[in-house]
């Protein structure tokens, strides 16, 4: 008999399931955070390879900024009704209102940094115990840091001494009171597995990944599309050019690439030959500082 052997996807995908499964035994109230992004897209995908027939034992969760790009909120609310599955969506303008939080100024006015009060005031309305998210190691260093099963305190505060190892795929999600866990499922991806993935899968993806005739203005060597939530200044010059889109946050803080890549094969050859992450080369929010990321996630951002 021919020894049947497993491909490097097929080992990733395995891993991912077999951690969505662990989620659903070992909290009470978990989420899954949905962005309508390729990471979050992939993580639903797996998810339905885990539980169909069955419902998923969670709720998806958007945080929603009110700076999205149109295309994915537009896959986002066709995806969960073909699905059947509940969405939870909370805003960050609503907390902005209750909590009179006070809006960031500036070129590009991101509300990121607000993000994370709406998503600890959605972890307590819902009482989730586990949020499930499509961070990958490979993304920014800070996420290098984490474990596959984060532990946060009480006030959604990470801690990246105090990490839990995580030997022969062990995962202990035990917490307390008011404690809850991010989980990672994807954390041992890289972009061009996530890629070579849905490639595999035939995953239907929001067209803001393909190459498309963009509004876009030059800044510091990045494109950034023209948008009511940016500031243009008298010597901003816009032009039309063709990008496309490495990773989707919000109009005010993700940058596009110059690409004519319209098919998945096309992506997979622009990202084999770049030498810088996504975030790397797209997030504006990243660049504030060399520590931007790791201290938005000690203040308990995703």
């Amino acid at each position: 008999m021919k020894k049947q052997t497993l491909d490097y996807l097929d080992q990733l995908e395995a891993e991912s399931i077999y951690i969505l499964r662990e989620v659903a035994g070992q909290f009470e109230r978990p989420a899954l955070l949905f962005s309508g992004g390729k990471d979050s897209i992939t993580l639903v995908h797996l998810a339905l390879k885990a539980f169909r027939p069955g419902k998923f034992p969670f709720p998806l969760v958007h945080i929603d900024t009110g700076h999205n790009f149109k295309e994915a909120l537009n896959y986002r609310d066709k995806l969960v009704k073909d699905l059947g599955e509940i969405l939870i969506v909370r805003k960050v303008e609503d907390t902005i209102k209750h909590r009179n939080l006070i809006e960031p100024k500036g070129k590009f006015a991101s509300r990121n940094s607000l993000q994370t009060y709406t998503l600890l005031d959605t972890i307590k309305e819902f009482g989730f115990d586990a949020c499930i998210g499509g961070a990958r190691r490979d993304e920014e260093k800070a996420r290098a840091k984490e474990r596959i099963f984060s532990v946060r305190d009480e006030f959604g505060q990470w801690d990246p001494k105090k990490q839990r190892p995580e030997l022969w795929n062990i995962y202990n999600g035990k917490i307390q009171k008011g404690e809850n866990v991010r989980v990672f499922p994807i954390s041992n991806w890289t972009e061009l597995d996530v890629w070579n993935y849905i490639r595999r899968e035939k995953i239907e993806l929001p067209s803001i990944y393909f190459a498309h005739e963009r509004a876009v203005i030059e800044y510091e060597n990045q494109l950034v599309a023209v948008s009511p939530f940016i500031q243009l200044n008298d010597d901003d010059i816009v032009v039309n050019k063709r990008v496309r889109y490495r990773t989707v946050g919000d109009m005010s803080c993700t940058a596009a690439v110059s690409s004519d890549a319209i098919t998945i094969d096309d992506i997979i050859q622009e990202i084999s030959i770049s030498r810088t992450s996504e975030r790397g080369e797209t997030r504006i929010d990243d660049r504030a500082s060399e520590a931007a990321m790791e201290d938005r996630k000690k203040n308990g951002y995703f």
